[in-house]
């Protein structure tokens, strides 16, 4: 039970739901009086879909260009290449129609736009970088951005539900957090019509990346009895239209009620309660093993649970009972549930090998997630043992 703590607040104005994304992001530029509104977009969306055509189409005068080069895994190089293209346009809001990269995207080239970065050297320094205690800060204070963003999600991980940005070094290898309370966007537009375009696994997937958002904040020591009941809701949303949407992948209504559920399972990465070692190892499958990122909770989550079950029990078994398995372990609660979903489990289905863990461990371990781990994790040793727990 908690007994002490902090509620944090997002600096954020509202999420809509119930229109359709051209009108809404037409409605938000209006709101905030932007006149050169500058897209960033999934390129599949751009060059398969008309979607993005429809938002054009919408804005009128008000569209000022598109960008739709974003990789997997947002790097330094496309974000401060999206960076100088807003720039060079005099963009006064940016607009995210897409997945997770295209999200962090559009948070990192809002403080690149501000600062001038437009070559990835620019970035050093602005980088979180671990510290004692629960938190880090980066290296260098730096002026909040000036412009800012509106996201139309289009897959479940929920990145967007908070003001950090994940960017790949590709020098190293190395996945970055860079965080400021204005990099949050200004307002999410939920549409599930448009999210009929993405790729089953990749939206199942990403649908279970946002429950590790919500798993983390109940097992996390600093979470609250808000965030604990609004992700506790969340989880049970999504688990339930994951499995309407695997059994019906046209089902809008299932679809709506996964994007509630991924809303409120990132409520408390939203308000700063930390994240933990699925987070701190998981940006390092993606960022330097290269596994994709809607993939890493199905591998990875159920040994986090496991590795943490000794200081989470009450935590744990309010997340198997929101998965629908009260009784069992939220590890095999949630297990059964990827099983449904058809997503893979083991680390080697993803391309991770017992050889990898030394690496791995090597630089998870200089995540502060790895220091907020309900079990913290303050040695390369310690995130080995963790990936070998059996699934």
């Amino acid at each position: 039970m908690r007994t002490k703590g902090v509620q944090n607040y997002p600096t954020m104005d509202q999420v809509v739901f119930g229109k359709p994304a051209s009108e809404a992001v037409l409605a938000e530029a209006e709101r905030v009086g932007a006149k050169r509104v500058f897209l960033v977009v999934s390129h599949t969306l751009n060059t398969t879909t008309d979607e993005i055509e429809a938002v054009r189409r919408q804005l009128g005068e008000r569209f000022a260009g598109a960008f739709d080069r974003v990789p997997q895994h947002t790097t330094r190089t496309s974000a401060v290449a999206l960076a100088k293209a807003a720039a060079d346009v005099d963009a006064d809001l940016l607009v995210a129609i897409g997945g997770g990269s295209v999200v962090d995207a559009v948070k990192i080239a809002a403080v690149c736009m501000e600062h001038e970065i437009f070559e990835e050297d620019g970035l050093d320094g602005y980088e979180i970088n671990p510290a004692p205690g629960a938190f880090a800060t980066a290296a260098k204070a730096f002026r909040a951005p000036r412009v800012r963003s509106v996201v139309v999600p289009t897959t479940l991980s929920g990145g967007e539900y908070n003001a950090g940005a994940l960017v790949t070094d590709t020098r190293r290898d190395w996945k970055q957090i860079f965080h400021h309370p204005l990099m949050m966007p200004l307002a999410i537009i939920l549409d599930p019509a448009i999210s009929r375009h993405t790729p089953e696994t990749l939206w199942l997937g990403s649908g279970t990346r946002a429950m590790d958002h919500g798993i983390e904040a109940l097992c996390s020591p600093l979470g609250t009895p808000l965030s604990d009941a609004v992700v506790t809701e969340g989880l049970m949303r999504l688990a339930r239209g994951l499995r309407r949407c695997k059994a019906d992948p046209s089902d809008l209504e299932a679809r709506r009620e996964a994007q509630f559920g991924s809303w409120l399972s990132a409520f408390g990465l939203q308000t700063r309660v930390p994240m933990g070692a699925s987070h701190a190892i998981g940006h390092v499958l993606g960022g330097t093993m290269g596994v994709p990122h809607y993939l890493i909770t199905p591998v990875l989550m159920p040994r986090v649970l496991r590795y943490n079950r000794p200081a989470t029990e009450e935590a744990q078994a309010r997340i198997a009972a929101a998965l629908g398995e009260a009784g069992k372990s939220a590890a095999e609660a949630l297990e059964n549930l990827l099983e449904e979903l058809g997503l893979p489990r083991r680390l080697q289905e993803v391309g991770v090998e017992p050889a990898d863990y030394a690496r791995i461990g090597e630089i998870a371990v200089k995540s502060v997630f790895a220091r907020t781990n309900p079990r913290p994790l303050t040695t390369a040793q310690e995130v080995v043992a963790l990936l070998e727990t059996i699934p």
